[in-house]
């Protein structure tokens, strides 16, 4: 089963090289300057190349409006080309891990979220200088959001730029089609169920409304004897796009590398693992990995197909996913576990590569993205403005543009962000990449082979990322 798209390069993605997209961006600014009537021609102008795989971007809807982006930065001055290098998300990090070791890294990369950063410790320019150098404006943030992107031993890698929450997502026509009410919305409210007896909105809950949620080509639910697991035609829940840790921190915040840098497997984690195993291959509520590869399931995109009832993932899948979506949904609160609620954070934003020959004309280009052109770049991403100023009418705009005449409330959603994983669910491991790859392994056996013991898995996991950590 497709899991997750690396780093959320959903979708079908078009894949465009890097000179492809160069070279007509670069026509087209040469061809606006001699329009302009002056200014330095394009050969004159120190190239800023603008790499986008590491996050949102390489999904073909999202390609205009970057496009527009740099046709509009190019018209702006006269001292910089903008070049744009789109990816494949599933080759990105290989892709840009060559330029660096070669020698031709990009100047910008983004947008990129904490998986992304953490494939490349120690890449990233400190931007803190430049920020004082250019006396720039930091008070349209959130204080600790600016924080958050100050790593230790490497100093401000990014600024804020958009915020992906986590969230269910319900289509309210299946649960309408079983006589269930939906799940609350506020954070801390309870399950009200169609007798009007009130159930903590808990793991066990969403559970036990999975089962029922999940139906056979003869209408049998989950919960019934007859029910066909052979011939499943509807699920009651999954993880959208989503990898183990993703999966896991629905059970509480956590890591694989303990305090000491050694591998670990959370108590939470593991207790997560066994419950969406279970779910997957004896309860049958969330789609294993057949079924979730499967058309009726579009290959992935479970929620979109209309044949999921409750699906967790976050923001960006709203406007990056749902164009196949037939029916009414809404927004539902994360279930919470043991009495803790985690609703996992996504959290995007550009750097510069330490290695760029051009850091002021780089981080000029930066502070553009994350400024004037802030409001469309994350309304195309489908994040939420990380800038105070933007988030005024932000979710009006996301329903005009891909939900009109729905009432989706999306208070639920920035509720969710005081819920988030710490540690974050992205976050680094020794030898990422490798360390990812051995992950990775564990998942296909998880999601495609019924019967095993999980506990036994997961010790060899355990060991398998030790011996990735002790040659970082």
């Amino acid at each position: 089963m497709r899991i997750k798209p690396p780093l959320r390069g959903r979708g079908n993605a078009a894949v465009r090289t890097a000179t492809a997209v160069g070279a007509a961006l670069l026509a087209t600014t040469t061809l606006a300057a001699c329009l302009d009537g002056g200014g330095s021609s394009a050969s004159n102008r120190v190239e800023i190349r603008w790499f986008v795989g590491m996050g949102a971007g390489s999904d073909a809807p999202t390609i205009p409006a970057q496009e527009k982006v740099v046709e509009d930065f190019n018209a702006s001055q006269n001292e910089i080309t903008l070049v744009l290098e789109i990816v494949d998300a599933d080759q990105a990090p290989n892709i840009l891990s060559t330029q660096i070791a070669t020698g031709d890294a990009p100047d910008i990369v983004g947008p990129m979220g904490i998986r992304g950063r953490s494939t490349f410790p120690g890449a990233w320019l400190d931007l803190t200088p430049h920020i004082e150098s250019n006396d720039y404006d930091l008070t349209d943030f959130d204080p600790a959001l600016v924080d958050f992107y100050r790593i230790e031993e490497e100093g401000q890698i990014g600024l804020p730029f958009a915020v992906f929450p986590s969230f269910m997502y319900v289509n309210l026509d299946l649960f309408d089609e079983a006589g269930l009410p939906y799940p609350p919305q506020e954070y801390g409210a309870p399950y009200v169920d169609a007798e009007g007896e009130e159930r903590p909105w808990d793991i066990d809950t969403m559970t036990d409304l999975a089962k029922q949620l999940t139906v056979d080509a003869d209408g049998n639910d989950a919960t019934d004897p007859n029910f066909d697991t052979g011939n499943i035609v509807q699920f009651g829940f999954g993880n959208i796009f989503a990898d183990i840790r993703a999966q896991s921190t629905l059970f509480g915040a956590g890591s694989f590398v303990d305090a000491d840098g050694n591998a670990q497997i959370p108590e939470a984690w593991a207790e997560a693992q066994q419950w969406y195993y279970d779910g997957m291959w004896t309860d049958h509520f969330i789609p294993n990995g057949p079924y979730g590869d499967s058309d009726m399931l579009n290959a992935g995109s479970w929620f979109e197909s209309g044949n999921l009832a409750m699906g967790n993932t976050h923001l960006w899948y709203a406007t990056c996913c749902m164009a196949g979506f037939e029916g009414s949904w809404d927004t539902a609160a994360v279930p919470s576990h043991d009495g803790t609620t985690t609703a996992k954070l996504h959290a995007d934003t550009f750097s510069i590569t330490k290695s760029t020959d051009h850091p002021d004309e780089a981080f000029e280009v930066l502070t553009y993205l994350i400024d004037e052109a802030a409001e469309e770049l994350t309304t195309t991403y489908g994040g939420m403005p990380a800038r105070i100023s933007l988030q005024d009418g932000y979710f009006d705009r996301v329903s005009a543009a891909n939900f009109e005449g729905q009432d989706i409330n999306w208070d639920t959603a920035v509720e969710g962000m005081s819920y988030v994983d710490n540690p974050s669910h992205e976050g680094a491991m020794p030898n990422f990449l490798e360390s990812e790859a051995v992950i990775a392994e564990y998942a296909t056996r998880f999601t495609q082979e019924g019967g095993l013991d999980i506990a036994a898995e997961l010790e060899a996991l355990q060991a398998d990322l030790q011996a990735v950590f002790d040659t970082a």
